[in-house]
């Protein structure tokens, strides 16, 4: 039966053989738990770039660049710009789930992020999508201006920013992108902040 169980992240780590949650008590819990914080640290943000990484050679629908180069290129440019570390790693970030869940991507990236990113990112990430409207004014049925609901907000401008600078202006098939690995370092750090507990915003 063994021989079906996944692997165990260390030797010396112990499996709980419950097949249920109902079945678990706190001892199991407690196993888990002590074992749940070298995980996340050592996995996280391996399998979060590894999530990136996949999509290297991923087509695009029209676009000249995938949304593997699109978020190198953000992320380069944020770098040159000689913006902050956690900057960084959300510009490399921020459209992660662009395929996965288009509709959403935005709130996909905030929520990837929120537990170890600034107010300021967290509330960028979940509207970037609609302030990118501003620059696509004959895409049907855009709502050019809807982001002007959120002017006088803290975040605005940072938003607008972000994506005049480093999100609609990042499709460029010569712009000559940073490797993935000179930002791995960055996630790894960002992932190894303390979690903070983050809710839903409007």
């Amino acid at each position: 039966m063994k021989d079906r169980y996944s692997p165990l992240l260390r030797s010396g780590w112990d499996y709980v053989e419950k097949v249920s949650l109902e079945e678990f008590k706190a001892a199991d819990w407690a196993l888990l738990n002590r074992q749940r914080g070298t995980y996340y640290a050592e996995e996280q943000a391996r399998q979060v770039l590894r999530m990136l990484a996949d999509s290297k050679d991923d087509a695009t629908f029209g676009y000249m660049v995938n949304n593997y180069r699109h978020c190198l290129q953000s992320a380069t440019m944020a770098m040159h710009d000689g913006l902050e570390e956690e900057d960084i790693v959300v510009a490399l970030l921020h459209d992660i789930g662009f395929i996965a869940c288009p509709s959403m991507h935005g709130a996909f990236a905030a929520a990837l992020m929120g537990a170890y990113i600034s107010d300021r990112n967290y509330w960028m990430l979940h509207r970037h999508a609609i302030f990118q409207n501003l620059h696509s004014p004959e895409l049907p049925g855009v709502k050019q201006h809807e982001r002007e609901r959120w002017r006088g907000h803290p975040h605005f401008d940072w938003a607008a920013t972000f994506v005049a600078k480093y999100d609609q202006a990042a499709t460029d098939p010569a712009y000559d992108c940073a490797p993935l690995e000179v930002f791995e370092p960055m996630v790894q750090r960002l992932f190894a902040r303390p979690p903070k507990p983050r809710y839903p915003t409007d």
